[in-house]
């Protein structure tokens, strides 16, 4: 795939609907082509699902905005055919140092376990991100964008949505189905229904500074707490791909935000951080404050939130891209599954309590860090800075340093699709949770577990295949954990293993694990059961009426 480069202009193209005598109405609409938008088109068309994508800009993203993409949120690209180009061009890391004043107090390893195909994250500017995506959904065809075409009404009824959208050449209308709306925090779908997001406002200000030197700092993440050159506030560092580096300074609320942008203000604080003799350029620099902050709801009968449209959060732990394209990752195949006619439109309210719950719990870990990085006391200031000195010698009081919760997938523990385990299980891996990957060898070819689950209800099968499989009425993908000869029966996919994978799954011969189209954990059981599987399937489907009542 053949990337755009940032600031490529799309030009506009008249759509032959504008000319249509009556507004023609499409199956689903998607409002935002950024990374919420175009992962959730592309997820929705790899199922055969047709989707117009209207956005109101003619270009990628400006600056690098998000540049932490976690390992979760890379695995989800790799399902949908980008994820590799994503992680090649990215800048890998796991580590992580946190230093106080003038000294390091400790370094930690998001990923410290062997045998994951990703990393915990890897940095790259959004645009390039945005890039991958868009070249993936133009070569998967059956995804319509619409460059410069923003929604300025909306609304609807119980059988579908009517938009009003305006282009270069004036104002027409478009129906759909169902409405996706990942048209970013300031949100017209969002609006226009009359709807807010509720939520704290942070007084602070912080500095973005992307910065293209050549320097040698390695790539991980380092966190300053009161620097000698930055005194009295906060300072974090990342590489990104193109020896370009972003730098966050804390300004404090009181500081003006037009004032600190200029190369006069921002110069002097990168010198100072990185001394008098290292050469750099200012790339993109930005002053912002940030709200942690949800909609009540992320459906509202045909209309459908995700990313920040549906919620926000401070960029400490890098939960804002990573929520938002695990957002489509729990939508596409729900939504596809209502629009084929195989689920009831009460699908679509798991997605709201399963990402609600995670946007809670994002916002919980945001606000957290947010409160460490910034005292609002000076008590707090007095507390945070012994936790800091003690975890320099004392490990116990590392857990209490907060310089960012890093982003990690929610497991959706309570989720009414959940089947709850009723055998015995000592692995993480239980109903609600993300497969975890693990080596594995097809044909005795190296590969990972999760490049054959997903995409559709998967039956994970060690040892012995079931002889009879129930009528599900719906795509079961097959796969057994096989000998290693690696055989196995016509229409099952075999995968041999090192013992990493059963350790993940706690697993011996005959356990069997149902996982979602998303590759979350649906059911696991110690021996198969058509009658079980079959339960298990309408519980994850919402065909059993009282499990998700609208």
């Amino acid at each position: 795939m053949v990337a755009e480069a940032p600031g490529v202009a799309f030009g506009y193209v008249r759509s032959a609907d504008q000319g249509a005598p009556r507004p023609v109405r499409h199956r689903l609409v998607v409002v935002g082509a950024g990374p919420v938008g175009l992962a959730a088109a592309i997820d929705l068309g790899q199922r055969g699902v047709p989707v117009v994508l209207l956005d109101q800009d003619a270009s990628l993203s400006e600056g690098s905005r998000a540049i932490c993409f976690a390992k979760r949120t890379l695995e989800i690209f790799d399902r949908l055919g980008c994820g590799g180009e994503v992680a090649e061009r990215g800048v890998s890391w796991n580590t992580g140092r946190v230093f106080f004043r003038d000294r390091e107090l400790y370094h930690f390893d998001l990923l410290a376990e062997a045998g994951h195909h990703r990393p915990a994250f890897v940095n790259i500017q959004q645009y390039h991100v945005e890039a991958s995506l868009l070249a993936r959904a133009r070569a998967l065809g059956g995804i319509d964008i619409r460059w410069q075409h923003r929604v300025t009404a909306v609304a609807q009824d119980d059988d579908g949505v009517m938009l009003t959208v305006a282009t270069p050449e004036g104002e027409y209308r478009l129906g759909c189905d169902w409405l996706l709306a990942a048209d970013g925090s300031r949100s017209t779908v969002r609006t226009a229904l009359g709807h807010t997001s509720r939520g704290q406002v942070f007084r602070d200000r912080f500095l973005i500074a992307d910065v293209r030197m050549q320097a040698p700092f390695p790539a991980e993440r380092w966190f300053w707490f009161d620097p000698p050159f930055h005194p009295g506030q906060s300072v974090l560092l990342h590489r990104q791909p193109e020896d370009i580096w972003r730098i966050d300074f804390q300004l404090g609320w009181d500081a003006d935000p037009a004032a600190e942008r200029t190369p006069e203000r921002v110069v002097p604080r990168v010198r100072a951080l990185l001394g008098a003799d290292v050469p750099f350029e200012l790339v993109w620099v930005s002053v912002y404050t940030f709200a942690c902050q949800r909609m009540a709801r992320f459906r509202d009968r045909r209309v459908l939130f995700a990313g920040d449209a549906a919620h926000g959060v401070s960029p400490f732990g890098a939960r804002g891209a990573n929520s938002g394209v695990q957002d489509a990752d729990n939508l596409a195949w729900k939504l596809a599954l209502v629009l084929d006619g195989a689920a009831p439109a009460r699908l679509l309210d798991s997605y709201c309590d399963e990402r609600e719950f995670a946007a809670d719990e994002n916002i919980r870990a945001a606000t957290a860090s947010t409160d460490f990085i910034t005292p609002k006391s000076e008590i707090s200031r007095i507390f945070r800075d012994a936790v800091l000195e003690l975890a320099a010698t004392c490990p116990f009081a590392r857990p209490l340093v907060n310089s960012g919760r890093l982003s990690v997938p929610s497991c959706y523990a309570a989720s009414p699709l959940n089947t709850p385990d009723g055998d015995d299980f000592t692995a993480a891996m239980a109903p609600g949770s993300p497969a975890a990957d693990a080596p594995v060898r097809v044909a005795g070819v190296p590969a990972w577990l999760l490049d054959h689950v997903g995409g559709a209800f998967t039956l994970l099968c060690f040892g012995a295949v079931p002889a009879h499989l129930p009528d599900l009425n719906l795509t079961l993908r097959r796969v057994v954990v096989a000998p290693h000869d690696g055989t196995a029966p016509s229409g099952w996919q075999a995968l041999e293993e090192d013992g990493t994978l059963s350790a993940r799954c706690d697993a011996r011969p005959g356990t069997v694990y149902l996982l979602r189209p998303d590759q979350h954990v649906a059911a696991r059981w110690r021996a198969f059961d058509a009658a079980r599987l079959a339960a298990a399937v309408q519980r994850a489907t919402a065909t059993v009426a009282e499990l998700c009542a609208c």
